[in-house]
């Protein structure tokens, strides 16, 4: 009898949205810092600085699906989980090019419904880089004087996405470069970080204030 509970509970209806920016962003997320099993999806952030940036994406979730997930604070493993555990919701992202079960093996790569507009993929890159994402301080000496600038990396064990990323990146007008390991596109120019927040921008608190300070 449980288990017909549990199956009835996981089958509950959930609002399938249509193609738009939102949905783009979140599978941008889901396959940044997601994972999906048969029967849940699975969002795993850093419980500290990703902390503000978990709001906007259980807020997301609630807004797509009409369906609030789970939240697991995981402090010993430094993991934030939003969990949403519904087959439905697992059917239908997976309908969307999203893989069930390891995705690197399966070559991770953005979905063509995304790659053939480009609001939505500027949507895409935004989730993606909010989780996968880094901006950092290059730091160098020139004639005695110290000099500092921001750069983004954006890091993925699927050579499928690394390419796709660099060749929207490209299709946008930015310069993007792939890194000698093959896992990492950045972007390393003032004038490429200072429109890539102009036209794709951030949802994560934290890589805003890393910009910005």
């Amino acid at each position: 009898m449980g288990t017909n509970t549990h199956k009835n509970t996981q089958r509950r209806q959930i609002l399938k949205p249509i193609p738009s920016e939102a949905l783009a962003e979140f599978v941008g997320i889901m396959m940044g810092d997601g994972g999906m099993s048969k029967y849940q999806a699975t969002i795993s952030l850093n419980h500290i600085t990703d902390l503000e940036y978990s709001s906007f994406v259980s807020n997301l979730i609630t807004e797509l699906f009409e369906y609030t997930p789970s939240i697991y604070h995981k402090p010993e493993k430094s993991v934030l989980d939003i969990v949403m555990s519904r087959i439905e919701i697992v059917d239908f992202l997976h309908t969307l090019g999203l893989p069930i079960g390891d995705k690197i093996r399966q070559h991770l790569d953005i979905p063509d419904w995304i790659k053939q507009k480009s609001t939505f993929t500027i949507a895409c890159i935004r989730g993606l880089i909010d989780t996968d994402g880094s901006i950092f301080a290059h730091t160098y000496i020139s004639k005695g004087r110290n000099y500092s600038y921001k750069k983004l990396s954006f890091t993925s064990a699927s050579e499928s996405l690394v390419h796709s990323v660099y060749s929207l990146l490209s299709e946008l007008g930015f310069h993007p470069r792939i890194s000698h390991n093959g896992k990492d596109v950045r972007l390393e120019s003032v004038a490429d970080m200072k429109r890539y927040f102009e036209v794709i921008s951030s949802h994560n608190p934290k890589h805003l204030n890393r910009y910005a300070s």
